[in-house]
């Protein structure tokens, strides 16, 4: 409450009451007003300038976000690393190991397609580092979906290798006779004169003459479908399904070492050679059968000759002279 002031007025001989001018009245409002903004600027200057006073709380949580967002960083980091190195399969994946095995190579687009929905990440919206989180979530989930394409892509490959791999071993690639058990090479795939005809007829195999007793080797994998003396003109013979359209003869034996439905390897001694039906002379008569017909042997020896000792066979097969059987 603010004090009452009085003069004494000698004219009335009384005192008065002191009544302040309008004008001063509103100075001091403006003054008032002046000093409280003035205070104000101070107090927020001084707010900026301080720094601000931490509770241990908040100093224990605002360390623990600068934690998440460097863990965030660094596992972006080591998956760029990721990713580079499933590129890098994944360009040979298609450029060797499947135009390897004649698959079609899987495309980039379907290798890193997307998911599906634009409200797939929308879970992790607002926070304060909500694009980095959902940009890793993203990340995450494209490079879980190329492992698991890559992961198919080679589950089919193995299959494929393991395809090729049995037909490698059982196509005929071998000499049936070792060079060091041969005589000579009688006669090859083609034209021959009949040794008991004299007429010049198709032969379709090639002879190989050899001691009587000379052990024959199966040409490839593959199961023992015939071992009896049953076919006109062959007597003792092996017949072997190899598998993918492929068959082999082995004709004129002298005695079998296999017989009917046994399982065969490249390399295993399936007989010996003699001289038994129609024949001549002791001698191996070998035919290569595909898909039913009859080709030419010469083609299917480079399992076990040098190139000098394939062009020697080749140039012997050529020559027409007289068939053993």
């Amino acid at each position: 409450m603010s004090k009452v002031k009085y003069f004494y007025d000698s004219e009335t001989l009384s005192y008065r009451k002191i009544e302040p001018k309008p004008g001063k009245k509103i100075g001091v409002v403006i003054l008032v007003t002046l000093g409280i903004f003035l205070a104000a600027f101070i107090l927020l200057i001084s707010y900026y300038s301080i720094p601000k006073i931490e509770t241990p709380k908040e100093k224990k949580y605002r360390l623990e976000l600068e934690n998440f967002t460097l863990q965030y960083k660094l596992l972006n980091k080591k998956m760029n690393l990721q990713q580079s190195i499933l590129d890098e399969i994944a360009e040979r994946d298609n450029s060797i190991y499947r135009l390897y095995f004649e698959a079609n190579p899987i495309d980039l687009e379907e290798r890193k397609a997307g998911f599906g929905g634009v409200s797939r990440y929308n879970k992790y919206d607002g926070y304060e580092n909500s694009e980095l989180i959902k940009e890793t979530y993203q990340r995450v989930d494209q490079i879980a979906k190329q492992i698991s394409i890559q992961s198919k892509s080679l589950d089919e490959i193995a299959a494929l290798a393991k395809e090729k791999e049995s037909l490698l071993a059982s196509i005929p690639a071998i000499q049936p006779v070792r060079n060091e058990d041969l005589k000579r090479m009688a006669s090859g795939f083609g034209f021959r004169s009949d040794p008991f005809t004299k007429v010049r007829k198709m032969h379709k195999g090639m002879d190989f003459t050899s001691p009587r007793g000379t052990p024959i080797f199966a040409t490839g994998d593959g199961i023992v479908i015939r071992a009896d003396n049953r076919s006109s003109g062959y007597g003792n013979h092996i017949r072997i399904d190899h598998g993918y359209g492929y068959k082999t003869l082995y004709a004129h034996l002298h005695k079998y070492n296999i017989k009917k439905g046994q399982r065969v390897k490249r390399g295993d001694v399936i007989g010996f050679v003699g001289s038994t039906g129609r024949s001549q002379a002791p001698h191996l008569h070998y035919e290569v059968f595909k898909d039913g017909k009859q080709i030419n042997p010469i083609n299917f020896y480079y399992g076990n000759l040098t190139p000098k000792e394939f062009a020697t066979l080749l140039e012997k097969s050529r020559q027409e002279n007289q068939s053993l059987d």
